[in-house]
């Protein structure tokens, strides 16, 4: 006659794979709805923007985002300028209209 621990691994054997099996019997497939988003150029256009203007201020492009201000499209720029005399760089913040 078996005893209740001879029984004991073959039941928690069992167990984990009656787990295993119905873990993936529900699991349903996900699904992601499309969102119909259109493409704003206008980030890219501020980046682009805004390489030109720390290469002609002698920095490093840290921000370029736009915004509105008067109601105009607008790109903020901002420029890391090299300090003088090993000082930290200055934050320099630029606006300029979007064209």
């Amino acid at each position: 006659m078996k005893t209740l621990r001879s029984h004991f691994p073959t039941a928690t054997l069992a167990l984990c794979a009656a787990g295993l099996f119905a873990s993936q019997a529900t699991a349903l497939p996900v699904v992601v709805p499309e969102h119909n988003r259109p493409i704003v150029l206008a980030a890219s256009d501020c980046y682009a923007i805004g390489q030109q203007v720390a290469e002609q201020n002698g920095g490093t492009l840290a921000k370029a985002s736009q915004s509105t201000r008067g109601g105009q499209p607008v790109c903020v720029i901002v420029v890391l300028v090299p300090g003088k005399d090993g000082q930290r760089p200055r934050r320099t913040e630029i606006v300029v209209p979007l064209n």
